[in-house]
């Protein structure tokens, strides 16, 4: 019957990944379909009344400059924006999208062009690389994969017979998961540096314009892998001793050292099921890092806080959910097969 049951969920695996890759297929080709016929920038520049027209034209012999031209294309759908400033302020918006361009300065038209224009800023589409989802992303995987590392350290020293390195293993777990993420990220910027006397941006060179972003970058990786080793070890320390204990016995009366039995038998046993709250923990964690805004790192919150103060439109919290909820979605479903892969021998 076990066998029979395997044979079955092998089968509607294969089934459920054929559908899947369909999709997915489909989807690319539509995407595919759509930035072909998409409007090219010069056709939305053309687009311009007569009036801005004649600006670009005064503005080519003229070092003044009083039109500021915004043109964001996120591949299927562009936009363009055309603004003057003073007492005869001029704003044109337009979206392209499946080969037609669209007037975007009221009603649905206005809407479609501020997620468009929201949403490639968000993306930090032509920024450097750590930006908007980018660094959301980056920030998440160096953190977690530092983390997962040190909790194999950490749950091992916490199970271990020797009293003090299982109490410092235990005490660095408390303090994590007993404070708040946001003041750990609080005092490793701003507390640490002073304590020491040295500051982020000095481990970068002096003429590097980045290098106030850069520091907090690292100590916002530094503060995250840390918080969330001490997650991920009390995931490890479950998985291991969920392991029966009768194999370690095996393991001892066959003369195996602890880190030989660790390392053989007991490790690649509880790989398979610190694999699905590992994922809950990666998919928490990006989040999590929303809170880098508070050290001015810009990711996704970041940028659209930035945008909402400068532009005073709450519009902008709209395609930053969306944005969350997407980079959720498709890691959700990835981990969720993985699980349901890993499971099927069980």
């Amino acid at each position: 019957m076990s066998r029979f049951k395997k044979l079955v969920d092998i089968k509607n695996w294969k089934r459920s990944s054929k559908t899947v890759a369909i999709v997915v297929l489909a989807t690319l080709a539509l995407v595919f379909l759509l930035s072909a016929i998409n409007v090219s920038k010069q056709d939305m520049l053309d687009q311009a009344s007569d009036s801005v027209k004649q600006i670009i034209e005064d503005e080519k012999t003229s070092s003044r400059k009083s039109l500021t031209i915004t043109y964001n294309n996120l591949g299927v759908v562009s936009y363009t924006s055309f603004t003057t400033s003073g007492a005869n302020a001029i704003r044109e918006s337009y979206v392209g999208f499946a080969g037609s361009i669209y007037g975007a300065d009221e009603g649905a038209g206005k809407f479609a062009g501020q997620m468009v224009n929201y949403t490639y800023r968000m993306l930090g589409t032509g920024e450097n690389l750590l930006h908007g989802v980018k660094l959301t992303l980056l920030l998440t995987t160096l953190s977690m994969a530092i983390g997962a590392v040190m909790s194999v350290f950490l749950a091992l020293g916490k199970i271990s017979e020797n009293k003090l390195i299982s109490r410092l293993s235990s005490a660095y777990i408390f303090f994590f998961r007993g404070t708040p993420l946001l003041i750990q990220m609080f005092v490793i910027y701003f507390s640490v540096p002073g304590i020491f006397g040295f500051s982020w941006r000095s481990l970068f060179s002096a003429g590097d314009p980045e290098a106030v972003y850069k520091g907090a970058f690292i100590a916002a990786l530094i503060a995250f892998s840390l918080n969330a080793a001490a997650y991920c070890a009390e995931i490890v320390r479950a998985a291991i001793q969920s392991i029966d204990k009768g194999q370690n016995e095996a393991a001892k009366a066959l003369g195996m050292s602890y880190g030989q039995m660790m390392r053989t038998i007991v490790i690649p046993q509880s790989i398979r099921r610190m694999i699905p709250p590992l994922c809950n923990e990666f998919v928490m964690m990006i989040k999590d890092v929303s809170l880098v805004f508070a050290i001015s790192l810009m990711d996704i919150t970041t940028i659209s806080k930035t945008i909402m103060t400068s532009e005073g439109n709450y519009l902008v919290f709209v395609p930053a959910l969306l944005i969350y909820l997407v980079i959720t979605a498709i890691l959700t479903f990835i981990f969720g097969k993985i699980e349901k892969r890993l499971s099927i021998y069980e």
